[in-house]
């Protein structure tokens, strides 16, 4: 980071794709370098920008007030299509729930990025194909292909929010980083609106009912339902207005909870091979290692965000990849159970699918911990590890595309 921002110091644009792909360590490399360089007309206006702490909270613009509240309506309104319109709720909620919060924080992002207009129409474009093609969908209870399709379908307009966050055009310098730290910083703040909301709900609830009216129908029905659309949108845009209220919060949580998973993990495996259980048949234990996979992914990353140096952080380092190395080994035991099932059973859209998404959370993790021992034994800096991990979401946003669109006619719906 300190050779960029010396090579580049009379390159705005470069400089500020550099602050937004890690702000933490370029406010970091500058601090050090500042002195070296305070009399750049440029590096001074860097320091007033960095330097610079507002008096109280900030709210944004009245503008992005408006968008945000009038954005949170239609939420609501999406939320509740089903009393509106008379729809069966396990009908629309499985196959629609990603359409609620996801195309209007797509355009909440097209807008503060200036995305191009032409891709702004392919967006809205692909999102309405994949609305008409999920409700298109036959309605069986026992359809897998619809389940999977189901489950999969936010995780491809997640992606597509990640490309819209990143300013909507395929560079190899798009700020995907910055895209999962939005993520993290989103998951944070949503929290910390559920545990607001919640209090304000028990109290609400029992001030009613000490006058003897019960509103908890009213209440769950329309206030909590609507609340919760709203949630995610109302969590973003504090997460855009205030970037320090809850940026570091997410590293911290990882980087104390690394050691706890890499010794939890551990002595599950020691348990695991004691107990002389067979896993092999056991569902829940592939559907809950999958859900491990995922989590020890957001915990790598969110460490790896959070940690300064190599130098300053090489226990971190070292423990972010053993937790790699352990996982891997959890990984290749479930990619097993998956592979033993196939032959025995034969092939189902279920299996099809998590062999998939197994095959790409090793393929991840073996390049993670690769990097991490690469950074590690060379002291070089985090970037090939950050880029590691971001580099990487396109490919599952290709995969959740073949779960959603190709699984159901290649398995006949079933």
């Amino acid at each position: 980071m300190h050779n960029d921002i010396l090579a580049h110091l009379d390159n705005p644009q470069y400089l500020e794709q550099l602050y937004r792909a890690d702000k933490p360590a370029f406010r970091k490399a500058f601090d050090s370098l500042y002195p070296q360089i305070e009399n750049n007309l440029l590096a001074k206006a860097w320091h007033e920008r960095l330097s610079y702490n507002p008096d109280g909270l900030s709210w944004g613009t009245p503008r992005d007030r408006v968008v945000v509240l009038l954005a949170s309506v239609v939420a609501a309104l999406l939320a509740k299509l089903p009393a509106i319109l008379s729809l069966a709720p396990g009908y629309y909620y499985p196959r629609n729930i990603g359409f609620i919060a996801f195309p209007l924080l797509i355009g909440y992002f097209a807008w503060k990025q200036t995305v191009p207009r032409q891709t702004g129409i392919v967006l809205a474009v692909l999102m309405g194909l994949a609305a008409v093609y999920i409700n298109w969908l036959p309605q069986a209870p026992t359809s897998d292909t619809l389940i999977l399709a189901c489950l999969h379908l936010p995780l491809w307009l997640w992606s597509l929010l990640g490309f819209t966050f990143t300013g909507g055009r395929l560079r190899r310098d798009a700020n995907w980083l910055g895209f999962l730290r939005y993520n993290g910083e989103l998951v944070v703040m949503t929290a910390v609106l559920l545990l607001a909301c919640g209090l304000a709900t028990a109290i609400t609830i029992n001030l009613f009912n000490l006058i003897g009216w019960n509103i908890i129908g009213f209440y769950s029905n329309y206030v909590v339902i609507c609340s919760l659309a709203a949630l995610p949108i109302v969590a973003t845009y504090l997460t855009q207005v205030q970037p320090a209220l809850v940026g570091k919060v997410s590293p911290v949580i990882a980087r104390l909870f690394s050691p706890f998973a890499l010794v939890m993990l551990l002595i599950y495996l020691v348990a695991m091979t004691a107990s002389g259980k067979n896993l092999y048949h056991d569902r829940a234990f592939l559907l809950l290692f999958n859900g491990l996979l995922v989590g020890v992914m957001a915990l790598i990353f969110f460490s790896v965000a959070g940690t300064g140096s190599v130098h300053q952080n090489r226990v971190q380092l070292l423990i972010l990849f053993l937790l790699s190395i352990v996982t891997i080994l959890i990984n290749g035991i479930a990619l097993s159970a998956i592979l033993f099932r196939i032959a025995e059973w034969g092939i189902t859209p279920n299996r099809a699918a998590v062999l998939g998404s197994n095959v790409l959370i090793l393929c991840h993790l073996l390049l993670v911990g690769f990097r991490l021992w690469q950074v590690t034994t060379r002291r070089s800096d985090l970037s090939p590890i950050s880029r590691s991990m971001a580099y990487f979401l396109p490919v599952y946003s290709a995969w959740a595309v073949v779960v959603v669109f190709v699984f159901p006619l290649l398995f006949g719906f079933k």
